[in-house]
């Protein structure tokens, strides 16, 4: 169901509105580079500043775009369940192919409070659903027995996103679920290591940038040619810890900025990088020759 790259877009905005032209051409730059799908309005696309309106639209102009190109993932994860229910229900209406769904945050529900959410989710959508662990910014980690659960008890609930950091909760979980349940990594320093140990893929900020050659690692590592992959995962790693220099999404956009793609712009309480964070990412964007 969810296997290569998906890319997590960041939103351009312009004059503090989404620019739905900057959109446009960057998902058809990812279209065109071979990307396996497209993850709008999640932690990359910035979806804490976004109002309803502008997250449905969004989520909507992916599907738009894309005319079935691609997969296109909407990211209606919310720390109401009530709200991620409506915003799920809302994108399986505007055409998208699956949901991305983050444990909520702040609120920092119990192991039973967190299956009761997905549970509400799943039982509203047909739509499959890639659950989001991210323990450093939600303040919570989805249980791997509440993943095998979910799993066990929901048959849309086919995959998770796993942002936690380990290789070994990676073994742990492939271990856990069924070889049906896809699992991705979260972070594009790890995908090397999370695929070799049963990850299918990766949710991508890199991609934004480069969707190219990180398609080309990802397909290079599921076909086990690990010593190949390992080249491509060192001399990438440079930018792969570059876009989280400063919190993500500045960095990428900054990046994105550079190839005149969109302004560097984001949403208060994110704001631009500073001169030294700058400086470093232009010469590691500089070196890999992303720009000259």
């Amino acid at each position: 169901m969810f296997s290569g790259t998906y890319t997590a877009l960041v939103t351009p905005f312009r004059n503090d509105q989404v620019d739905e032209a900057a959109f446009e051409a960057l998902i058809e730059g990812q279209i065109a580079a071979g990307i396996d799908g497209i993850v709008p309005v999640g932690t990359t696309g910035e979806s804490p500043t976004l109002d309803h309106e502008e997250h449905r639209r969004v989520i909507r102009r992916a599907v738009e775009i894309a005319k079935g190109r691609c997969q296109v993932i909407g990211g209606t994860g919310s720390n109401s369940t009530a709200e991620a229910v409506a915003m799920t229900v809302e994108a399986e209406q505007d055409g998208a192919t699956g949901v991305l769904q983050v444990a909520p945050y702040y609120n920092k529900p119990s192991q039973e409070g967190l299956y009761r959410h997905f549970a509400k989710v799943a039982a509203a959508t047909k739509l499959p659903i890639m659950l989001y662990s991210i323990p450093g910014r939600c303040g919570i980690e989805i249980a791997i027995e509440t993943v095998k659960r979910l799993a066990d008890d929901f048959s849309n609930i086919v995959a998770l996103k796993e942002a936690g950091g380990t290789v070994e909760r990676i073994s742990a979980l492939r271990q856990a679920l069924p070889d049906s349940f896809d699992l991705l990594s979260g972070d594009d320093s790890l995908t090397v290591p999370f695929i070799a140990a049963g990850a299918r893929g990766v949710v991508s900020v890199a991609s934004n940038l480069i969707p190219k050659e990180v398609g080309d690692l990802v397909r290079t590592a599921l076909a086990g040619k690990a010593a190949e992959a390992l080249k491509e995962h060192e001399r990438l790693y440079p930018l792969f810890k570059d876009l989280f220099i400063e919190p993500n999404p500045v960095p990428a956009k900054y990046a994105l900025s550079l190839l005149g793609h969109m302004t560097p712009d984001v949403r208060l309480p994110l704001c631009e990088m500073g001169e030294a964070s700058k400086a470093r990412l232009t010469a590691t964007l500089r070196k890999l020759g992303i720009i000259s």
